[in-house]
Order: C-alpha cells, then sequence, then structure tokens
C-alpha cells in the first residue's frame, strides 16, 4: 500500500513538473516574441527620431536662437540678445492696437468689423523677421526688415508680403 502511494504520489508529481515544464516554455515563447515585437519598434522609434533630429537641425538653420553669427553683430554693439526676440515680438503685436482700420506693416484690408493681426512672428536672424497674419478669414505672411538704432529703436520694414486666396 505504502508503495502505490508513493508511486501515485511520484506520478503525480511528476505531472506536475511536466505541467510547469510546458508552461514556462509557453510563456518564454510569448515573452521572447514580445521582445522581438518591441525591438522592431524601437529601431522604428529610432529611425523617427533621427529622421526628426535631421528636420530640426534644418529648421534651426533659420533661427535667430542658433545663428551664432547674428548674435555676435548684436552683442558687438553690446545689445542683449535674450531680451530681443520678445522685444521685437512685443513691438509687432503691438502695431494691431493702433487705431484705426489700416495695420502699419499689413498692406491688406481686413473683413468687415475685423482687423488684420499677427499670428505668430519668427526671428531669422538680425535683419529679417517672417510673420503670418489674419483677420479670421483671410491670411497671409509678411517678410520685414527690422533695425535697431544706437538709441535703440525698432524700426521695420516690410520688403515682401502675399496674401493667399482660397
Amino acid at each position: 500500500m505504502k508503495n502505490r502511494i508513493f508511486m501515485y504520489l511520484f506520478i503525480f508529481a511528476l505531472l506536475v513538473v511536466l505541467f510547469q515544464f510546458v508552461n514556462t516554455k509557453n510563456y518564454v515563447k510569448a515573452n521572447d516574441q514580445k521582445i522581438e515585437s518591441l525591438s522592431i519598434a524601437n529601431a522604428k522609434m529610432k529611425d523617427s527620431l533621427a529622421l526628426m533630429y535631421n528636420k530640426i537641425n534644418d529648421l534651426s538653420m533659420f533661427d535667430f536662437n542658433y545663428n551664432q553669427e547674428a548674435k555676435d553683430y548684436y552683442y558687438d554693439r553690446q545689445i542683449d540678445t535674450d531680451k530681443l526676440i520678445p522685444l521685437i515680438e512685443n513691438e509687432l503685436y503691438a502695431l494691431s492696437d493702433v487705431e484705426g482700420d489700416e495695420h502699419p506693416l499689413i498692406p491688406f484690408a481686413a473683413s468687415e468689423g475685423k482687423k488684420m493681426q499677427f499670428n505668430s512672428i519668427k526671428v531669422l536672424n538680425h535683419k529679417w523677421i517672417i510673420a503670418d497674419f489674419s483677420d479670421g478669414i483671410f491670411w497671409g505672411e509678411l517678410l520685414i526688415k527690422y533695425e535697431i538704432s544706437p538709441e535703440k529703436q525698432l524700426t521695420f520694414k516690410v520688403l515682401d508680403y502675399l496674401l493667399y486666396t482660397n
């Protein structure tokens, strides 16, 4: 009787070990598949990240913040470049508050009851700004030349402009 009990216990233990082995094998196989798919996704993300990094490098080429020659131009004139861009943007945005229907820089009339205003402004270098404008219906872009006088006064001159048509 004792021998049979030990034999049944041995067979039961053998079945449990076999079950654990098969279960662990399936678990490891599923994890390996997950790791492989995540590795493929990771490689794709790295490629996408590299493309975006290259795109950012290309775009930063026309950005005052990354243009050392443009910054040096103002360093030589003892103008703080960290305060310059917000000053330029504030001056341009303030032009929208000028009384009257016509904007001082935007050469297009606005729709009925609206006013042309700058949406975004980008300082390209120590001489040029590109800005887009809109009245909610029509929109366009301006290329603006700016200068800072020795008295630290800003002057703007529109070099070119365009209005998008519907």
